[in-house]
């Protein structure tokens, strides 16, 4: 269970990863389009789970390669706009959220089904 100190830490290190993401996505990553899904901070503040979905690309792992060898420009963005807010800037840890793919790949199963009418 998060804390209310957890869930305010949390939604203000996505909204300003989100908002560096979108700026520099296109000049740092490629055309693509980076979301973050979720975070989940640490109780201690120290370490942040972001979950990026990246959209419009198929090197997928490729990127979040790239932005894991970025970490330390991406930390250093965070702290430029989050360090009057908290004492701590969090070690980042990124992962890749693959819902919105599996929801596609499942909606294109449900899609092609044939399912008969029912006789009476």
């Amino acid at each position: 269970m998060n804390s209310q100190r957890q869930k305010k830490f949390s939604k203000l290190i996505l909204q300003e990863l989100a908002n560096i993401f979108l700026k520099e996505a296109n000049s740092r990553f490629g055309n693509v389009f980076i979301t973050v899904t979720d975070t989940e901070v640490s109780p201690d503040l120290s370490v942040a789970k972001i979950h990026l979905s990246i959209m419009l690309s198929d090197k997928k792992e490729q990127i979040l390669k790239k932005i894991k060898q970025d970490t330390k420009f991406i930390r250093t963005e965070l702290a430029m706009k989050i360090k009057k807010q908290v004492r701590i800037i969090p070690n980042l840890v990124f992962f890749l959220d693959e819902s919105a793919d599996y929801a596609q790949k499942m909606d294109s199963i449900i899609t092609s089904l044939n399912i008969p009418k029912e006789l009476n």
